[in-house]
Order: C-alpha cells, then sequence, then structure tokens
C-alpha cells in the first residue's frame, strides 16, 4: 500500500471494505458535533488474513506520523495483534490477554494498542437485551464464529460481575479449531464458572444442527463476518432458530443473509431480531474517544446527538 503522509490530524479505518462503510458520511458532522476541528478520516482495506508485514506497514506508518492520531481495527483485531504486537509502547491487559487490537492511539509519544470489543459489545447487548433475560428464561447462547468480537461477547457474559444474571452455558462454534482452542484457553483463565461448548463446524449444515438444540429464548449471534467481509452466512436456509429466541447480526452492511434467514423466521418462531447498528455506534464512539482524547459519553443527550446524525447517513 502506498501511504501519503497526513497533512492534518487523521484517524485510520483499517478493515476489508471501509469505503463501504457508513462512517464515511457519520465521521465528519461527529467531528463537527464533537468540536473536534480540521481531522479526517482514511481507510485502509486489506484481505482477510493478510500477510503480516502488510499489518506491520500499517502499524509503523501511523506510529511514525506526526499527524496520525490512530486508527479503529475491524476484521483484522487478532491478525493484526499478532503480526504487531511489539510494534505497540502499551498494551491494555485486556487486549494482551486476548490476543486482539480494535484501538489504536497515541498518549505522550507512545503508540498504545486496546480491546474495546469487551466493553462496546456489553453496551449494544444492554440496549435491547432485558436486564433480567438470563435468569426469566435460562436460556443459553450461541456464537458464530470465534474472532476478537465473538471472544469479547463470550467475555462479556462470563462476567461473575453479572452474577446469576449469566447464561446457562455458552457455545461457540467455528469453522477453523485453532481459534476454538485459543478461546477455550482464555476462558479456563476467566474462572467464570459458565459453561462453555465449542463446536467445530466445516460446514453451515454443521452449525444447523448446534441451533436446533438449543433451548427455547436463547441468544444466536453471527460475529463471523460473513454477509459483509465475505458472501454468504454460518447457516444454511434449513436453519430453525429456537422459539422466542434472540438473534443479532453483528453487521448492519452488506448481503446479510443470515438477518434474511432470521427474518424469514420472525412470526412462526416469535424472533427478536437485531442487526449490528447499535454496535457501530458503541464502536467508533468509543475508538474516537481514544484516538481524539475525547469526552464522548455512552448515553444521554450527546450520544443521542450523535445516534440521530448516524442514523440520517444510514
Amino acid at each position: 500500500m502506498n501511504y501519503s503522509a497526513c497533512n492534518r490530524p487523521t484517524m485510520f479505518f483499517i478493515g476489508v471494505t471501509t469505503g463501504k462503510s457508513s462512517i464515511n458520511r457519520v465521521f465528519p458532522r461527529w467531528a463537527a458535533a464533537l468540536g473536534l476541528g480540521d481531522c479526517e478520516l482514511r481507510g485502509m482495506d486489506f484481505p482477510l488474513h493478510a500477510d503480516p508485514a502488510a499489518y506491520r506497514e500499517a502499524v509503523a506508518f501511523i506510529k511514525n506520523d506526526p499527524l496520525a492520531l490512530g486508527a479503529l481495527v475491524t476484521t483484522h483485531k487478532m491478525d493484526l495483534f499478532a503480526a504487531c504486537r511489539d510494534l505497540f509502547d502499551v498494551l491494555d491487559p485486556l487486549s494482551d490477554s486476548m490476543g486482539e487490537i480494535s484501538s489504536i492511539y497515541k498518549r505522550d509519544g507512545k503508540l498504545h494498542g486496546r480491546a474495546v470489543d469487551p466493553w462496546t459489545v456489553g453496551d449494544s447487548l444492554n440496549a435491547f437485551l432485558p436486564p433480567q433475560h438470563w435468569q426469566d428464561t435460562l436460556s443459553e447462547a450461541l456464537i458464530l464464529g470465534a474472532g476478537g468480537s465473538a471472544i469479547a461477547l463470550t467475555w462479556h457474559l462470563c462476567r461473575v460481575e453479572h452474577g446469576i444474571i449469566r447464561p446457562q452455558r455458552i457455545h461457540v462454534a467455528n469453522r477453523s479449531r485453532p481459534r476454538l482452542d485459543h478461546l477455550r484457553e482464555l476462558h479456563a483463565g476467566w474462572q467464570s464458572g459458565v459453561e462453555l461448548i465449542t463446536h467445530y463446524v466445516p460446514q453451515p449444515a454443521l452449525a444447523d444442527a448446534v441451533v436446533a438444540e438449543l433451548p427455547p429464548c436463547s441468544l444466536v449471534v453471527n460475529a463471523t463476518g460473513l454477509g459483509k467481509d465475505a458472501p454468504g452466512s454460518p447457516l444454511t436456509n434449513d436453519v430453525l432458530f429456537p422459539r422466542s429466541g434472540v438473534v443479532w447480526e453483528f453487521n448492519y452492511r452488506g448481503d446479510l443473509v443470515f438477518l434474511d434467514q432470521a427474518r424469514a423466521q420472525e412470526k412462526t418462531r416469535r424472533l427478536h431480531i437485531e442487526d449490528g447498528w447499535v454496535y457501530f455506534l458503541h464502536g467508533w464512539t468509543r475508538v474516537m474517544a481514544d484516538v481524539f482524547a475525547a469526552d464522548i459519553p455512552k448515553s444521554g443527550p450527546l450520544f443521542d446527538e450523535l445516534s440521530r446524525i448516524a442514523a440520517e447517513s444510514r
């Protein structure tokens, strides 16, 4: 990639198809509402599981350009961490333990890496899931995918601070084994007391079978990136969602086949369906707060105004 020097304070967006994101229309209006001054957002697109040298080149550029303030990382969180860990001067403990970076920013001349997903995924889930859902329904959670966002959600659901307000079991299904192995190791270290069951599902039909075994009211989440970063769904059209279940698509744009599959059963299975729009809002505002050292609340009048601005550009 040919990097050109920044001529004003710049935030980067490291993803796969960054030019298609709503943030390109939203960012200038958010910057004005937040009083960030003359600043810029630039996308950096990489293929899935890119060459580690490409990630290192990108992070080194951000580190060395004085007007490059930081970046939001999506899709590549774990791969970027593995390739660039030594380039960061400071890593937050969650980022280091989970092996992922979603927020890159600078403080006092030092490059910081942080995992914001464990917090933003919780804020997003709390926006639509009733506080007593797990206690009232005795249901379970199934997370499709085992990347950074899936790990973050698993961590949030397991948190000991939630007491009994947690799923009876958490299932994670993925089409490759190494990330499932990594998640099991992390989960063992959390000592949460919540059972984790991992499922190796190289074909979508095998994931359908896991969904079919869930009790009523369970949560089913697409954290794979399929539908946005790559075509398709982790499930087939023959899947049967749990009755009165909660279905959450982490993506809000793209060819969202998983979302269509859920909507086809919305009435017959009495599903509550959410896309990734609120997750998008929380994820971007948290990383912008890091990058610009800005005080951006997670709720209240200013957050509502940022939500309104974003909705107009959706």
